[in-house]
């Protein structure tokens, strides 16, 4: 068995070819039966796979193709998890994500979830050198949408106590984990904003809490992951991906990982990180002398936001640098987030994309051989 991370790896995101995101409109307007366009996705995703293995990658996803956001499509496989079109969006630092306003309508619980399908496609496709794995939304992302001020009072009608709320969604986390191993899935990433946004600082207006609260917060964000986690099975690797926000090439939050990383670093018990570093806005390498054990961290040094390529040398020396506060032979790399975090991609083409990938590829061989 395979296992991620590897040593040039990637978050799980890909742009969609023009040709899908009119099927999917067509879809949305009524004018495309499921099938058809389920048809066409399976398609989409074969190339895609089909490239991955052409250029040596040794992982494979479905590119998230049946998705529209990388998070919100998981919550919505839930029972109890509602949304409508949205006025406001998600502000970020150049435009609004314009992304379905999600709420609880009742308390949470889940039956077959519809991503275990779409990673039965994509392991179907598994070789004696590649491995697919499935990204979802961390515990904590799901814990944060329904904690959010705007959700506040939704959630406070189906659920007293945030405690009785990360119950359930741990819970449900567990069967949707149970459901994907079942289906022969060894690889699971987490993918997580909601630490991107406590390190930011504007945390306590985001959230309306205080110090105190935002501190409670974060213990909230680690537990409620942990209880995912819990009992899983030991062939199972779980990483986790952490960033700032990738909307249409733009960003989020800002702020170094120095005020979580104990919590996060020392305490999350995944098995790797796959850490946004390609700006200024992740801040210095030194809190990843908080990893503990022998997890491993991708350096996501390479972003997926700009067409433009890294001067090879300078992400050599990155990793370099990186590499006094955890060991050379633990690190990785990767872009910094995936290519297209929901269906309107980053402002790049899908040749610039496959540019983006063979250079992580080309570095990491010329690192680690």
């Amino acid at each position: 068995m395979l296992y991620t991370p590897f040593r040039y790896d990637y978050v799980g995101s890909f742009l969609r070819p023009e040709w899908l995101l009119e099927a999917r409109s067509q879809r949305a307007a009524g004018k495309l039966g499921a099938d058809e366009l389920k048809e066409l996705e399976d398609k989409a995703i074969t190339e895609l796979i089909g490239k991955l293995k052409a250029i040596g990658y040794h992982v494979i996803t479905d590119g998230e193709f049946r998705r529209n956001s990388w998070h919100l499509d998981f919550m919505w496989g839930f029972n109890g998890v509602s949304h409508r079109p949205t006025k406001m969006g998600l502000r970020f630092h150049d435009e609004a994500a314009m992304l379905d306003d999600t709420y609880l309508s009742d308390r949470i619980s889940v039956d077959t979830h519809p991503f275990v399908e779409h990673y039965k496609f994509v392991k179907a496709f598994e070789d004696a050198d590649t491995v697919a794995k499935q990204t979802i939304p961390a515990p904590a992302q799901f814990l944060e949408q329904m904690i959010l001020p705007a959700n506040k009072e939704s959630t406070g009608h189906y659920y007293g106590k945030t405690e009785d709320l990360m119950e359930d969604i741990a819970a449900g986390y567990k069967k949707v984990i149970r459901d994907l191993y079942d289906a022969g899935c060894r690889n699971i990433q987490f993918d997580d904003c909601s630490w991107g946004f406590m390190v930011d600082p504007k945390a306590l207006k985001v959230f309306a809490v205080d110090e105190k609260g935002l501190e409670a917060i974060k213990e909230q964000l680690l537990t409620v992951n942990n209880m995912a986690i819990e009992g899983k099975p030991e062939d199972l690797k779980i990483n986790t991906h952490i960033c700032r926000g990738n909307f249409h090439s733009t960003w989020a939050s800002a702020g170094g990982y120095d005020s979580v990383a104990e919590l996060l670093f020392g305490k999350e018990n995944v098995n790797a990180y796959y850490l946004e570093y390609d700006d200024e806005r992740s801040g210095g390498f030194e809190p990843l002398k908080a990893v503990t054990g022998d997890k491993k961290v991708v350096l996501g040094l390479i972003t997926s936001k700009r067409p433009e390529l890294e001067d090879k040398e300078l992400i050599k020396a990155r990793i370099m640098k990186a590499s006094e506060f955890v060991p050379l032979d633990r690190l990785c790399l990767s872009p910094q987030c995936g290519f297209a975090s929901c269906e309107c991609g980053n402002k790049l083409t899908e040749e610039e994309q496959w540019a983006k990938l063979k250079l992580v590829k080309e570095i990491a061989e010329e690192v680690w051989g």
